[in-house]
């Protein structure tokens, strides 16, 4: 967390120094854990003057599906709630996997500097085995950390917003940049091709779902951005509290009351602590309504910004097209470079 630190001073310092490299998998609609876990932060580090790439992480949605469902549907989505929030396409690239050839060629030499034992220890790689109910595992789950390796090095992305979960998956972009160093060496004998990516890690609270479990698309206890007014109401109402009528903000004596006080906290810029102790014996009706109104109040904008979005599909269309060609150009010149490396070159 010190390095983090001392990161955020760098970027205040000079921002021109960094690329950010982060992205979501289209698999079901953005949520508020989403926004308040790292949504909101790459808005900020765009703002910052930080260089940000945005992927649509389209083919990591086979990983472990036999299909990929209404994927142009939830891309087009995806891409709607970035702008909706305050990702501004002349300061961010957002872009797909499937669109960029080059990214993806990145994964033969990459493969060919990592061992079938370092990808089984892969903690994501082995919940995400396990969720497949012991199905066998494909090539493309098992691989999966090397295909993240490839988004982040593919465009020289010095830094990764991540949480300490996701750090064995940035080690392993980490060990393959250096490794291909050692191994294969470089296009300019005065540098690398790839930086070794760093890792700034969030001091975001995660949010729990409306049934005081980990919140996530497939339980259904999510509030979506782009829900209205209404269905967020109605959701949070359902949400789980506890018998102790008055309100406090213990996270770990109270996760499910805790949880909503830090939500109207998050969405109203305002201390959990303070919210509590206003709502003090009102119980879990009173803290809802306040809930309610935070969240509603905060999303009121970027929902109508979403509905006129969603409204002109061309324009996201053409976002995404804008995206792609200057992902495609940067990764055909990081592909250049690794061809150089390692003696493909034939012309």
């Amino acid at each position: 967390m010190l390095r983090s630190q001392q990161i955020e001073a760098e970027i205040d310092a000079d921002p021109s120094r960094f690329r950010v490299l982060t992205g979501d998998r289209p698999t079901g609609n953005l949520h508020l854990g989403h926004y308040f876990g790292t949504l909101a932060n790459r808005v900020a580090l765009q703002n910052r003057g930080v260089e940000t790439w945005v992927l649509v992480a389209d083919y990591q949605v086979i990983t472990d599906r036999d299909a990929v469902g209404e994927i142009r549907e939830r891309v087009l989505s995806i891409v709607a709630d970035y702008l909706a929030i305050g990702l501004d396409p002349a300061r961010t690239t957002i872009f797909t996997h499937s669109a960029v050839p080059a990214l993806n060629q990145l994964m033969l030499p990459f493969l060919s500097l990592v061992t079938d034992s370092e990808l089984r220890r892969n903690p994501t790689v082995k919940a995400e085995y396990e969720a497949t109910g012991g199905r066998p595992m494909s090539g493309l789950l098992l691989t999966y950390p090397v295909h993240q390796a490839a988004d982040i090095l593919f465009c020289k992305a010095n830094l990764v917003p991540v949480g300490k979960d996701q750090l064995p998956h940035l080690e392993q972009a980490r060990v393959i940049a250096r490794r291909f160093d050692e191994r294969y060496g470089r296009a300019e004998p005065d540098r690398p091709v790839f930086p070794a990516p760093e890792a700034l890690l969030s001091a975001a609270t995660n949010l729990l779902g409306t049934d005081g479990q980990k919140m996530s698309k497939s339980r259904g206890n999510t509030i979506e951005i782009g829900m209205d007014a209404d269905t967020t109401a109605k959701r949070l109402k359902k949400a789980v509290t506890d018998a102790d009528r008055t309100i406090t903000y213990e996270p770990e004596r109270r996760p499910e009351v805790s949880n909503l006080v830090l939500l109207a906290a998050l969405a109203s810029g305002r201390d959990p602590h303070e919210i509590a102790a206003e709502i003090g014996d009102g119980g879990g009706g009173a803290l809802k309504k306040v809930v309610i109104e935070a969240v509603n109040e905060h999303f009121a904008p970027i929902r109508a910004r979403r509905a006129e979005l969603v409204a002109d599909p061309g324009y996201l269309r053409q976002v995404l097209a804008e995206g792609n060609a200057r992902a495609n150009e940067v990764a055909e010149a990081t592909l250049a470079e690794v061809q150089t490396a390692l003696g493909m070159v034939y012309s």
